[in-house]
């Protein structure tokens, strides 16, 4: 008899790794931001940018636990590897420049807003990720990976 869908997601150690890793980093994200900055902000748990970064931590957790079962010359470990560079190629170029654009815009709109021209709301500018963010998650995301992977029950 097959088990039913939701136990078959919750018995995949690779992908429960994976989303174990990502949520450890976003806390992570939450417990230095309130460390740094002496309060709470909730957008933490659900916003991007940030150390480390959440992203890197998950693609490397993903790559790092597709090697270590399938094997490191596996089709799963390469599809799972280029999918984590391509991620956090992206999380600290691509989505780190939209970032600072929209910073630069801000700073625009709210000059041409002070001169009565203008009315709008404020761009998102902390979009992507700086490259130690993104290495240190990519380290975090190795890390547990490979912790979790042997001490893993399922």
């Amino acid at each position: 008899m097959q088990p039913n869908i939701f136990t078959q997601i919750v018995s995949n150690k690779i992908l429960m790794i994976t989303f174990l890793v990502w949520a450890i980093a976003q806390c992570t994200k939450v417990v230095l931001g309130v460390i740094t900055e002496r309060r709470f902000n909730f957008k933490w748990f659900i916003g991007t940018g940030g150390m480390p970064s959440s992203h890197a931590a998950g693609a490397a957790a993903l790559a790092t636990s597709c090697g270590l079962q399938k094997g490191f010359s596996s089709l799963e470990f390469a599809l799972a590897a280029v999918f984590a560079l391509v991620t956090m190629f992206d999380a600290q170029g691509v989505r780190r420049s939209t970032g600072q654009q929209a910073e630069i815009l801000n700073k625009i709109l709210d000059d041409m807003y002070w001169k009565g021209k203008i009315e709008s709301e404020e761009l998102k500018e902390f979009i992507g990720h700086t490259p130690i963010q993104v290495l240190v998650g990519a380290l975090v995301g190795i890390t547990l990976a490979v912790i979790l992977y042997y001490r893993w029950v399922l």
